[in-house]
């Protein structure tokens, strides 16, 4: 009878809650919900975690399987000879994957280099459909031209003339000429390759591209920057303490970040605007000339109007990264024009600098008044100049 009645009581709890199942499938579900937010907000702050992980063992099948489609004739490159056959291009190490992009450390005939591609494999660029016929090496150059003109303006967003496209051109075409124009096509559809060669004769701050093999291009290794570091990078321990050659080196490096600011803003047909500002995509040279090493997330006026003009229902919808819109909720439409720049988003990354935290939002309607621009932006480049001596 007890346990009857025991019975009774349950279903009758159950009952007057409307089953206790279901409670317990509502509880199951709130507690899967609040673990996918959880890895949402980790993935959102952290994208690298689900990158595929960076092996040497890998790097060199990548890399052997390089010089494969090279033997073959599938793809061509200067460096290509040395990779492969002459062994004066040697690999040293994974540096890491990161969504597909393949970054690995070399050495060069003794110099330190970095060789990169967006992809692992040649087979994964799509192909120029000018290659897919048997014809022979009688396409018309200016039919070439408007190719490369196409792709060039698809990842810079601009118009260049004929002229301007020498850094993508081989001048004359070799006996290898169907891996050289297939290998050029896969660079071509590598935005970083693309700026890292329309700016090497005009820029400082950012890499060189010393040459490539099918889709891998070759830049200088420089070590790059990190929170960890006292100064942002890797400084000589022969510079001596923060009151001798460190304090210069450091700044040097200040003083080379505004530069590289204000050349960027000022010095192109366009402003360049950085949306990925964080210290592993810098590095110094020796001479503490501060370098872009990373330009995936670069982009020139036009390409950053187009990218920021988005459909939204609120500001939040039209931040890229570290560029910054506003939303016209008159017509549900992010501005073209980038409200923050590369300065303003500079400064938070520097170590120690907190400053940045007591100056207005800048995506404040009271930061738009006329004549606040201007006090605000001393206010931000003030705080550069004190954080930096902080960190003497």
């Amino acid at each position: 009878m007890a346990r009857a009645a025991g019975e009774r009581d349950r279903a009758g709890w159950c009952g007057r809650h409307r089953r206790c199942g279901r409670g317990v499938l509502l509880a199951f579900a709130a507690w899967t919900a609040g673990w996918v937010l959880a890895a949402a907000l980790l993935l959102r702050a952290h994208p690298g975690v689900l990158s595929e992980r960076c092996t040497d063992e890998k790097s060199r099948r990548i890399l052997a399987a390089l010089c494969r489609d090279y033997r073959g004739g599938m793809l061509s490159g200067d460096l290509c000879e040395d990779l492969c056959v002459a062994g004066k291009l040697l690999f040293q190490r994974c540096l890491h994957y990161n969504r597909g992009k393949k970054v690995l450390q070399a050495d060069w005939r003794g110099r330190p280099v970095v060789l990169k591609s967006k992809e692992e494999d040649f087979s994964s660029f799509p192909p120029l459909g000018l290659l897919e016929g048997e014809g022979g090496q009688d396409i018309p150059e200016a039919e070439l031209l408007l190719m490369v003109a196409g792709e060039v303006k698809s990842a810079l967003g601009l118009e260049l003339s004929n002229s301007s496209l020498g850094p993508w051109w081989p001048g004359r075409w070799g006996p290898r000429w169907r891996g050289q124009l297939a290998s050029l096509w896969a660079l071509l559809q590598q935005e970083e390759y693309v700026y890292f060669s329309l700016l090497q004769d005009l820029s400082p701050h950012v890499l060189p591209v010393l040459g490539s093999c099918g889709h891998f291009y070759a830049v200088d290794f420089l070590a790059a920057g990190s929170p960890h570091h006292r100064a942002l990078f890797p400084l000589d321990p022969a510079l001596g303490g923060p009151g001798g050659g460190q304090a210069k080196a450091i700044s040097d490096i200040a003083l080379s970040f505004l530069d590289m600011v204000n050349h960027f803003d000022s010095d192109f047909s366009h402003r360049l605007h950085l949306c990925d500002i964080k210290p592993e995509n810098f590095a110094i040279r020796s001479d503490f000339t501060v370098v872009a090493i990373d330009v995936d997330m670069a982009f020139f006026e036009p390409k950053m109007r187009e990218i920021l003009e988005q459909n939204c229902t609120g500001d939040e919808d039209c931040n890229f990264f570290d560029c910054f819109s506003r939303c016209d909720l008159r017509v549900n439409k992010c501005g073209a024009q980038r409200v923050n720049n590369n300065l303003q988003h500079l400064i938070p990354h520097i170590p120690k600098c907190q400053i940045h935290r007591y100056i207005p939002n800048i995506k404040s309607k009271y930061f738009w008044k006329v004549g606040l621009q201007i006090i605000f932006f001393i206010l931000y480049f003030l705080s550069f100049l004190l954080c930096i001596s902080i960190l003497f």
